[in-house]
């Protein structure tokens, strides 16, 4: 039996396979969203590197923004559930877990049995997403996945607005044109992405232990961020990018159950 779980996000699609003991067999991260060939990708390379087809899938479950455009799925699922399931699974004393994707935020609070009894989510404003650590890496000429590593090196965090990715932008360029260290500069964008994720998870009644799935949480620059904001460790998930795929994955294995 195997079982497929989509996740198509606004910046990245994400595929896990799990075979009949819930073992992960292949999975994929192609770093386009929505509305591109990522999902399409995606699928062709996780499925290749078991040399299977969708048709050998017993049950497919979709989540993420874009899961109502892939039509080969059985059921659709929102990401919330999918991201829950995923790192519950991976994780059983995860009690509130910080999501940042690409273009959101989310905080998600559950109870013992892994079901979600709370959550809030930020995906009006791309301050304190993936997006907004794009933007200021680009402003800042360094690539994405440096940013940790500069974080590591600060002497003092700078103040960088949390509330809009436009004037945070601005307070960037002129804390670089007053030759303000960007060591300084990008420990200031972390807290700032931190500042938006742990009002979040305030809000849902914070508990441990304190998880963190999504791509952004690849980045150990914002996870320390949080852990300092929250005053608490921070558990990464494994492979945090795929949670709301395998979250998905795990639905379809329950579906492929019922049958």
């Amino acid at each position: 039996m195997y079982v497929l779980g989509l996740d198509v996000g606004s910046a990245s699609s994400k595929v896990v396979i799990l075979d009949e003991d819930k073992n992960i067999v292949s999975s994929s991260v192609v770093q386009v969203g929505t509305g591109s060939s990522g999902p399409t990708r995606a699928l062709d390379e996780a499925l290749g590197k078991i040399n299977l087809t969708l048709d050998d899938m017993d049950k497919i479950v979709a989540t993420g923004y874009g899961r109502y455009a892939f039509e080969r799925a059985d059921k659709q699922i929102s990401e919330i559930s999918c991201h829950a399931k995923g790192i519950f699974h991976l994780i059983p004393t995860a009690r509130t877990i910080i999501d940042i994707g690409g273009q959101d935020a989310k905080a998600i609070r559950l109870d013992s049995r892994g079901t979600v009894s709370q959550f809030f989510m930020n995906d009006k404003c791309a301050a304190g997403t993936g997006r907004f650590l794009e933007v200021m890496a680009r402003v800042l000429e360094i690539k994405l996945e440096e940013l940790a590593d500069y974080d590591s090196r600060a002497t003092e965090v700078v103040n960088v607005s949390s509330t809009c990715t436009v004037f945070a932008e601005s307070e960037v360029i002129s804390h670089l044109s007053n030759n303000i260290p960007k060591e300084n500069i990008i420990a200031g964008i972390h807290a700032s992405v931190a500042s938006k994720a742990c009002g979040l998870a305030y809000r849902t009644g914070l508990e441990d232990d304190i998880v963190m799935g999504g791509g952004v949480a690849q980045n150990a620059g914002v996870v320390r961020a949080i852990s300092r904001e929250l005053r608490r460790p921070v558990i990464v998930a494994p492979n945090p990018q795929i949670t709301g795929a395998l979250g998905a994955a795990l639905f379809a294995y329950d579906e492929a159950k019922k049958h």
